[in-house]
């Protein structure tokens, strides 16, 4: 059974895509097509920020890419010094939320400890975010991406949590998307199913696919990996035949294994 994963390029170079390897240990035959290309900005502006824990009440990540964003903005010897000196130990005195493992993950490998991973979205860590009934001399400092959702901000905001937010990544769309799936269709054929891992990846490949598969479009099983990117599809009027329970390469795998071999 052929799984075409359709999500953005993998972080650094931890060896094989862990989604791959998990779906290749159910019998699955899964190919990863990267669909968004990322660009950094602000680094300067974002290390600064970093410089002063004393001003913020605490860290929030929803995405891998803006714990990256932080690793680059400490690559200069003077940033990473100050990071290891003082900076890291300030902030771990303060809690860093994270939504999911491949965040926390990177957020581990910067030193940081964090919590709130198996939160799974943004809209939940909010929800564990507000819970806490914390009380504010300062804002959570939000690196994020100039695409980011209002959910987590708007969530915070009526809850009297303060934020302050800074884009440090764009997001585009991958410039080999079309020859890359025109190279898996012809190759591969039409695979059992298609996972989209946001709602970027919908906008930028579900033409090309409908393009590629033709009359056989609906012999696809598309699959979500959450539900902002399941409500994504559903309003491009594609069907959802799964929505990964929790968004982890264990929790897709057991989505996608129920759908296709059944």
């Amino acid at each position: 059974m052929k799984v075409l994963l359709l999500k953005e390029p993998k972080s650094g170079d931890q060896g094989p895509d862990l989604y791959v390897e998990e779906l290749s240990s159910h019998g699955l035959q899964a190919t990863l097509i990267p669909v968004l290309s990322f660009k950094f900005v602000s680094l300067e502006q974002l290390f600064d920020k970093l410089s002063h824990p004393e001003k913020y009440e605490g860290l929030i990540f929803t995405s891998p890419r803006a714990v990256e964003a932080v690793a680059l903005s400490l690559q200069t010897s003077a940033n990473k010094e100050a990071w290891e000196h003082s900076l890291k130990n300030k902030w771990n005195s303060k809690p860093v939320y994270v939504v999911g493992k491949a965040t926390a993950f990177l957020v581990e490998d910067i030193g940081l400890s964090s919590e709130g991973e198996a939160s799974g979205n943004a809209e939940k860590l909010a929800d564990h975010i507000c819970s806490k009934n914390m009380s504010y001399s300062g804002p959570l400092l939000f690196p994020c991406g100039a695409l980011k959702r209002e959910v987590l901000p708007k969530r915070l905001k009526e809850t009297d949590v303060p934020l302050e937010t800074i884009t440090v990544y764009q997001t585009a769309q991958h410039p080999d998307i079309r020859p890359s799936l025109t190279h898996y269709f012809t190759q591969e054929g039409l695979p059992a199913s298609v996972v989209f891992f946001s709602p970027s990846g919908v906008k930028f490949c579900l033409g090309i696919i409908q393009e590629l598969s033709a009359d056989k479009l609906h012999q696809i099983k598309f699959a979500a990996i959450g539900p902002t990117t399941a409500d994504a599809m559903v309003a491009e009027g594609l069907p959802v035949s799964c929505t990964a329970q929790n968004p982890s390469p264990q929790g897709l795998a057991e989505g996608i294994r129920r759908v296709v071999q059944h």
